[in-house]
């Protein structure tokens, strides 16, 4: 009886315990490749002894079912050879179906390897990250002062930054454009306490990121992720500086920043005023607004850097003006306004005010070889300029719904310049003989306005990488001005007066420019790794461009007589019709982007003055060819080449003189042709982490045909030259540029070492005989730097270049070296105090033309006390201690060898205080 008693309480509690059971079922998945995993182990343990209670193995789909599991807590743990393993703690009541178990694979685990061990930055995929807290800057430091703390970034003298060997062009702030588009605005404003990551990648393109095809186009890129607590708060800082100069008028500058943040919400607005020469323009903000720049040739000044001069006079003559000369007072204003409405609407808004009075003077020296033959010009001008710009830039990013989007980008620019000149020149031949003396006297008022914008829809089809893309863009420009010309120039023959004129002008000129394009791009999958991009683009141009020079009459006391000779009407209109085509192909470590466009262009000029019309029809090619390799995490090689086809403008287009100097005159040609010029670029670049070192080549070749050069007549006898833009082939520009940087753990110090050599080659027509100019300039430059926290900050680099010139006309080489030394140090002393000065000097090799070496040290000092918990910093500063600051530049251009010396603020000293403030919840916790 008992027996059968155990049997049957064992027969129901069996019964009872399978009842009991459940089932436990779901998927594994590897998100990275987007497919499932198959035979990956998921296996249950028990949370207290990690016993193995059950496991099962996932099928071809990734899926899987645990049977006649027990209800309870489990440990969850999912495994596979090629993947990391997977571990979560799950409690099972009922039958239960998880959620997707994804995977990550263990190469994709090594690229976004964590390296703790203090250093403070790990890599995630292509970007880089570094964790802001973990690089000490002194109290109330700028972001600028963060970024020269991080491993494989610097940040030059000027502001220029560079990260793993290559220049970054843009500066996000959690994603955003912060002040427009121009990177030093974020780096300079935002506090570094306010920053809780630096984010380095290379941006793609607008496009490449839609379609998640590459088109090879990146930027490289920093974007500065804020704290919480800095996003719901205010910071900002007031500067006052005041100092006297002997024998001028006092320095003052008032520096005022302040930034509020409220979640998505971003306010900033900044005030800087002074006349020390510091505008806050960015260089590319000179270029567009600045002078016009229809005619720019490329030369290498002495310390190898890139110089552009203008070698025709554009019709509105609008100066430039370069603050590291002469003599600058300026007002400069602005605010960005930024938020986000329900991860569907981002709106962006930036207006700038700039106001300039700048003077200057300037002594030219000018050597031109002509055959045997040798000119040389000296020149004193001075440049007086008043100007006020007020531009906008905006932008709205729509999001439609989940498979459209709409972005729409507005820039306006207006600004007002009154502008005056005096100039006096005399010019002599091989003895001495004098050729030619001038004066002039040139005003100019004028009002220019741009106007330009891009309108982007994107559509995306439920087909992964298909994708249908428009795009459109215009850009408006009007130019109205007037100028007024005195001159008196004389001419020489034999060095006897042979023949003056004196001049005594009017000039009222009205260009109006409109460009509108249309771009329709349709990308398809052809497979997994490749995919078809087919596109079509109409582009318009329509442009005028009227001057109407009239002469002084004593009689009626006006500018009254029409100067049929200098006057002149004309119009163009230029419509493109561009279809193109391109492959695409992409894996892990592969991108390849190859394909080719045609131009249809059709040109119609109209000569309106003389009743002439100038129509003719080209077809232009466009090819391109993208090549990156990435071999491992932050080490790859790209090579790219393109073909491209540049315009000439309507100022080299239109024939009309320019005599605003009358021994350099200037003249249109309609006859001119479009250039097509052959871009080819090799680079590398390698950064390791553990060992802080990074590598950076780049090799470019630039070789045009039909390239816009100049034909110029030049008098040997009279000094004078007629300059007339004409295409010649046989330009050419190879360049190479290396980089090393490593970091000596031992010492704590950093080495960058960078050589560099560039190759010019350049064509025009002289006195109707083609000219070669050739200019090699090889270089080299040491950057070491060290630091430690709370002590000293300690950086030196010696720049060195040698530059070689030649030209056909006589085979005369001008050669010479120069030499740059910065030092920059920082000591501070008892954590209230520091003393922070800089060293620059400059040495210049003497030259045929000059018979001494052009040496100048500029040294400047600051010492500063903070107070009240670095709230406060009050302190005194000399600029040019040794009062030996000279601007001096030379250049090489076809046949004429350049060297300018400028006006430059020498020695003053200056008395300062400075309060950063901020909110309580800014405050850094």
């Amino acid at each position: 009886m008992k027996k059968l008693t155990v049997i049957i309480a064992g027969f129901f509690l069996s019964l009872t315990t399978f009842s009991q059971s459940v089932k436990v079922s779901g998927s594994v998945n590897d998100p990275n490749e987007n497919k499932p995993v198959k035979n990956a182990v998921i296996a249950l343990l028990t949370p207290k002894d990690s016993f193995l209670y059950k496991f099962t193995r996932s099928d071809a789909a990734g899926r899987f079912t645990l049977t006649h599991v027990k209800p309870g807590k489990y440990i969850l743990m999912t495994t596979h050879p090629y993947f990391a393993d997977l571990l979560d703690n799950i409690e099972i009541n009922n039958d239960e179906q998880l959620a997707q178990l994804n995977l990550i694979s263990k190469s994709k685990l090594l690229q976004e390897v964590i390296i703790k061990s203090g250093s403070g930055f790990r890599i995630k995929g292509d970007t880089t990250v570094y964790t802001a807290d973990s690089f000490k800057v002194s109290a109330n430091a700028n972001v600028g002062e963060l970024l020269k703390k991080l491993p494989g970034i610097q940040v030059d003298k000027d502001g220029k930054i560079t990260a793993m060997g290559e220049t970054v062009q843009k500066v996000l702030v959690d994603g955003e454009e912060f002040f427009g588009d121009d990177p030093g605005m974020a780096v300079k404003n935002l506090r570094a306490d306010a920053v809780k990551e630096v984010q380095v990648f290379d941006k793609k393109s607008d496009q490449a990121e839609f379609t998640g095809i590459d088109d090879g186009k990146t930027q490289k890129t920093i974007n500065l992720k804020l704290k919480e607590n800095a996003k719901h708060g205010y910071f900002g800082k007031a500067d006052v500086t005041g100092g006297t100069q002997q024998n001028k008028e006092n320095r003052y500058n008032e520096n005022l920043l302040f930034s509020s943040f409220r979640g998505k919400r971003k306010l900033s607005a900044f005030l800087l005023s002074g006349n020390t020469g510091q505008d806050g323009l960015s260089w590319q903000d000179e270029q567009k607004y600045g002078g016009g720049d229809d005619n720019i040739s490329m030369n290498l000044d002495d310390d190898g850097n890139v110089n552009f001069q203008w070698t025709g006079n554009t019709n509105d003559d609008e100066p430039y003006v370069d603050p590291q000369n002469g003599f600058m007072t300026n007002v400069n204003a602005g605010m960005q306004y930024s938020n986000k409405w329900n991860d569907k609407y981002n709106f962006n808004l930036s207006p700038k005010y700039n106001s300039q009075q700048y003077t200057n003077r300037k002594q030219t020296f000018t050597e031109t070889q002509v055959g045997d033959s040798v000119l040389d010009q000296n020149s004193t001008e001075v440049d007086n300029v008043n100007r006020h710009n007020f531009k906008i830039r905006g932008i709205l990013d729509m999001k439609l719904d989940s498979m459209n989007s709409l972005k729409i980008t507005v820039n306006t620019n207006f600004y007002h310049t009154e502008s005056g000149s005096m100039l006096n020149s005399i010019s002599t031949g091989n003895n001495g003989t004098i050729k030619n003396t001038s004066s002039r006297d040139l005003s100019t008022s004028n009002d220019k306005n741009a106007i330009s914008g891009n309108i982007l829809f994107r559509h995306k089809f439920h087909k992964s990488r298909r994708t249908l893309t428009f795009t459109g863009n215009w850009d408006v420009l009007n130019n109205k001005g007037t100028n007024f010309l005195k001159s008196f120039n004389q001419a020489y023959l034999d060095g006897a007066p042979s023949g003056s004129q004196d001049v005594d002008q009017m000039k009222d000129y009205n260009t109006s420019a409109t460009n509108l394009t249309g771009k329709i791009v349709y990308t398809e999958p052809l497979a997994k790794e490749y995919s078809l991009e087919l596109a079509y683009q109409l582009s318009y141009n329509y442009g005028t461009n009227d001057q109407l020079t009239y002469s002084y009459t004593p009689f009626s006391n006006k500018y009254d007589v029409l100067v049929d000779s200098l006057s002149n009407q004309f119009k163009q209109n230029i419509v493109q019709n561009i279809p193109s085509a391109r492959i695409n192909f992409a894996n892990k470590k592969v991108k390849l982007n190859i394909g080719s466009g045609f131009g249809f262009t059709n040109f119609d000029l109209q000569d309106l003055t003389f009743n002439k019309d100038y129509t003719r029809d080209y077809v232009n090619f466009y090819p391109s060819a993208n090549f990156t390799y990435t071999y491992k995490p932050n080490h790859g090689i790209r090579v790219n080449y393109t073909g491209n086809t540049t315009q000439p403008t309507i100022n080299q287009l239109q024939p009309l003189r320019n005599n605003n100097d009358y021994f350099n005159q200037y003249i249109g040609n309609p006859d001119l042709k479009p250039s097509f010029t052959n871009s080819f670029n090799v680079s590398h670049n390698s950064y390791n982490f553990l060992k802080d070192i990074w590598m950076y080549q780049s090799f470019n070749i630039r070789l045009t045909s039909n390239s816009i050069t100049n034909n110029r007549i030049i008098n040997v006898h009279s000094g004078k030259t007629v300059t007339q833009p004409i295409n010649t082939n046989g330009s050419l520009s190879l360049n190479f540029y290396g980089g090393f940087g490593v970091k000596i753990k031992k010492i704590d110090t950093r080495i960058n070492f960078n050589p560099n050599i560039s190759y010019n080659k350049y064509a025009d027509i002289i006195n109707s005989v083609k000219s070669f100019s050739k200019t090699v300039s090889p270089g080299v430059s040491v950057w070491i730097s060290k630091s430690k926290e709370k002590k000293y900050d300690f950086s030196v680099s010696d720049q060195f270049n040698y530059n070689a010139n030649t030209t056909s006309q006589n085979n005369t080489k001008i050669h010479y070296n120069s030499n740059t030394v910065y030092l920059n140090a920082t000591v501070y002393y008892k954590k209230v105090w520091a003393l922070l000065s800089d060293l620059q000097i400059f040495s210049r090799q003497k030259t045929s033309q000059f018979d001494k070496n052009l040496n100048s040290n500029q040294w400047g000092a600051r010492l500063q006390r903070t107070f009240k918990d670095n709230e406060f910093t009050a302190y005194i500063s000399v600029h040019d201690i040794l009062n030996d600051n000279i601007g001096v530049s030379r250049g090489f251009y076809s046949n004429t060898y350049t060297q300018v010396t400028n006006d430059r603020l020498k020695r003053y000293f200056m008395i300062g205080f400075e309060w950063d403030f901020k909110n309580k919840t800014a405050k850094t916790k």
